[in-house]
């Protein structure tokens, strides 16, 4: 209403009360994403240094390695939930356009001052992506890998695909999958599970999907496949939205024909 009625008073500052609060929020979630990085970096440190094995590194720090999944876990949470909410763009469109139409009219905006402009400039980059939270963990990922060449990549991909395949067969072991107290912990297993696959694409030279991969994707796409489609839609969606190396040439038919939505 208040797009489609610019010059009516009442409309627009019935909308501005309503979308400034949702703002903060995002704001909020901006800052948070910004947490997410610097702890992953902190964590990727322990977990890949030189003095053991990813393997080792796992099973010795497992409160360390859980944190990560935790971490995982909340981004494609957060990311499925943003990926179904187009509101989050308009709203915070909407409220650009018209912090820009106050400082035009030299109008005071209160709670405008929360967001300035570079601010609201980098929030817009962020939320612009269809997985903001993925996108902050897979360039924190790469960045990690980059400013530390003296830690050989494969500390950190065998650290990932470590992760994926413990997970995997969490999900398709009965004895193991009888002991999870409820949906939930398969949620966050599967959702783990594509975490660090995306994680792994983005910092493995070749990627996930080659056959030379230290991650069994066909078994990875089947377990995601054998749940209820709602509850994986949007995991598969990350996997076919998000990769980097999934539309290689190196990439089976056999793969790209399982991730193919329905």
């Amino acid at each position: 209403q208040a797009i489609q009625n610019p010059n009516v008073e009442g409309v627009q500052e019935r909308a501005w009360a309503a979308v400034v609060p949702l703002v903060a929020k995002l704001k909020t979630f901006y800052e948070f994403s910004q947490k997410l990085e610097s702890s992953l970096h902190c964590l990727l440190d322990v977990l890949t240094s030189a003095d053991s094995t990813p393997t080792q590194h796992l099973e010795q720090k497992q409160a360390l390695a859980r944190q990560f999944a935790h971490i995982l876990h909340f981004t494609l949470r957060f990311d499925e939930l943003k990926m179904t909410n187009p509101a989050i763009q308009n709203d915070f469109s909407y409220y650009r356009r018209t912090i820009s139409r106050m400082r035009i009219n030299n109008m005071s905006s209160d709670s405008g001052s929360e967001v300035n402009n570079e601010l609201a400039n980098r929030m817009s980059l962020f939320y612009a992506s269809a997985t903001p939270m993925l996108k902050t963990l897979s360039d924190a990922t790469s960045k990690f890998v980059s400013d530390n060449p003296e830690v050989p990549i494969e500390n950190t991909t065998v650290c990932l695909s470590t992760m994926a395949c413990v997970c995997k067969v969490m999900l398709e072991t009965p004895e193991y999958r009888s002991r999870f107290a409820s949906e939930e912990t398969v949620l966050f297993c599967l959702r783990v599970m594509v975490g660090v696959i995306i994680l792994y694409d983005h910092v493995h030279p070749a990627g996930a999907f080659v056959k030379t991969s230290n991650i069994d994707m066909k078994g990875c796409i089947k377990v995601l496949k054998e749940q209820p489609p709602s509850s994986v839609e949007g995991l598969l969606n990350a996997l076919r939205y998000t990769t980097k190396h999934l539309n290689d040439e190196t990439t089976s038919k056999q793969i790209k024909n399982m991730l193919q939505a329905n």
